[in-house]
């Protein structure tokens, strides 16, 4: 019986494999390993992490007053 590459589930990390082995980005041996180097490597793991640490307590503020008139003004 032959072998079935592990690919990802998801639709977004499944594209983002394909365009990385077209490209020639990562190999095979990358896709059979761990699914998390992808995700590093798409960005998507350090994003909002990385965003709070930038934002001042000011902005975080401001962001949050808009949040809450959205909800709000929604009614």
């Amino acid at each position: 019986m032959p072998t079935v590459p592990n690919r990802p589930r998801d639709p977004a990390m499944l594209a983002a494999t394909i365009i990385g082995l077209a490209t020639g980005e990562i190999t095979e041996d990358d896709v059979a390993g761990d699914r998390h180097v992808l995700a590093r490597r798409a960005g998507g793991v350090k994003g909002g992490k990385a965003r709070a640490e930038t934002l001042t307590a000011e902005r975080r503020k401001e962001i949050a007053r808009a949040a809450a008139k959205a909800r709000w003004s929604k009614g």
